[in-house]
């Protein structure tokens, strides 16, 4: 098995030259925006939208939820074809997809349009996630690889809270179906553009001097999209590592989609903000997990360099990201509007504290570098049933409840604590994972 690190540590280059992997994950952060810009456009167009086409909470929550329920069917063959195939056509065509539905959606005259287009879009998204993790292993060295995964991360943090003031703007200015025509175009243009800058390591991007950096560092570098893989993907499942970062991020995937779906209408009919104070105030939550995601990144990677186990590093983030999301719980009781968004907006930072360290996972464990988007798919696969789940059961508590947002926050800081537990407990070493064959090959060769 090889291993991701030197034994001597690589010496980094300088120079705009020498550099361009930051390009490359610039423009992976770039989709991420446009990416969750797009999907979250619904969630803040919805009240608006529900007066129009006359849709209920418990078929609101339907509707936030079919994105989910289509982009965690595709992750996992998603990320079998990255690991098999090149990485841009699959990145490129799925932005295509994903900004014409969303224009597409701008057509819509009942829920019935609505859910197919949801539906689609979580189609064309789905490459996003195991795009980036590939990308990421592909031209970064371990000791930068979570703070390269906050960048691209973060991306999303951006997309969510600016969505807010850009999509109230520009209801006002064209309505919300021109909306959805100026999100959908936005990432048809990335896709152009990504198609004629990125290329992978050591094929005309990026200098000599990079390339023999990233190679040192562990980026992994030389996996052959047709090479075949060590061990079958399905074989994943047998680590109790995988099932680890499943549950995991499926937790930490709740408290997020949250935010992304539900939470603008929580500010309007629990908190009685206007369109002014929701384009505002509402990004706030977004704009401190921003800084939250860099500073895990910052800080695993920093850990790593003062020379903690990977595990030591990511465990204290995931563990302490996780249970400061849980602080949700306490903005349920909240007296005051303000209060409520001080604590949502901890959480918030919190759960994106963790949040970069959960993405560089695969990098982290995968047995070898065809296996990086494949375990990204399975892990993203699964947690994003949270994204069906969250906000559909949201909605139905809703309903039940004649509006009231207590049970469904205290249940994302449960599940938050779920999380911080799975991460805590469950999880062991962070290092590639061993292949069991090549293990009983060892035990045998030790017995004799």
């Amino acid at each position: 098995m090889s291993t991701h690190v030197s034994t001597t540590a690589p010496i980094r280059p300088k120079g705009l030259r020498n550099n361009f992997r930051w390009f490359v994950i610039g423009m992976c952060s770039v989709s991420f925006f446009i990416n969750y810009l797009d999907r979250t456009v619904l969630g803040v167009a919805l009240p608006f939208i529900r007066q129009d086409l006359h849709i209920p909470d418990a078929l609101s929550g339907l509707l936030l939820g079919a994105f989910f329920a289509s982009y965690a069917l595709t992750q996992m063959p998603v990320g079998r074809l990255f690991d098999r195939w090149a990485v841009r056509p699959l990145f490129a065509g799925g932005a295509v997809l994903w900004g014409l539905v969303t224009m597409a959606i701008s057509l819509s005259t009942n829920s019935v349009h609505l859910l197919i287009t949801r539906f689609l879009l979580g189609l064309g998204e789905s490459v996003n996630y195991p795009g980036a993790v590939k990308v990421t292993s592909k031209w970064f060295p371990v000791e930068e690889r979570v703070f390269a995964t906050s960048v691209w991360d973060n991306g999303s943090r951006f997309g969510s809270a600016l969505s807010l003031p850009i999509v109230t703007g520009l209801i006002a200015l064209v309505g919300w179906r021109g909306t959805f025509v100026v999100a959908g175009a936005l990432a048809v243009l990335w896709a152009i553009g990504f198609w004629f800058l990125y290329r992978d390591p050591g094929h005309g991007r990026g200098s000599a001097a990079e390339l023999e950096y990233i190679r040192a560092g562990g980026a992994r570098v030389d996996d052959a999209p047709s090479g075949a893989p060590s061990i079958p993907w399905r074989q994943l499942f047998r680590y109790r590592t995988v099932w680890a970062m499943i549950l995991g991020f499926f937790c930490l995937n709740y408290v997020i989609y949250f935010f992304i779906t539900w939470f603008p209408s929580y500010l309007v009919q629990a908190r009685g903000f206007d369109i002014l104070q929701l384009g505002v105030f509402g990004m706030i939550p977004g704009l401190v997990a921003v800084l939250g995601s860099f500073a895990g990144g910052w800080t695993s990677d920093y850990l790593l360099r003062k020379g903690w186990p990977a595990g030591r590093a990511r465990k204290l983030c995931l563990v302490g990201g996780m249970l400061g999301s849980s602080v949700i719980i306490f903005a349920a009781f909240a007296d005051s509007a303000v209060s409520a968004l001080v604590l949502l907006s901890i959480s918030y930072g919190a759960v994106a504290f963790a949040g970069c360290n959960v993405a560089s996972l695969p990098a982290d464990v995968a047995p070898d570098a065809g296996q990086v988007s494949s375990l990204a798919g399975i892990q993203n696969a699964f947690a994003n049933v949270a994204g069906f789940i969250g906000p559909a059961l949201t909605g139905l508590l809703l309903t039940i409840s004649g509006g009231s947002y207590v049970v469904p926050l205290v249940i994302s800081g449960c599940v938050a604590i779920a999380g911080a537990l799975i991460y805590a407990f469950m999880i062991g070493k962070i290092e590639p994972l061993e292949i069991k064959s090549q293990t009983r090959e060892k035990a045998l060769a030790g017995a004799l």
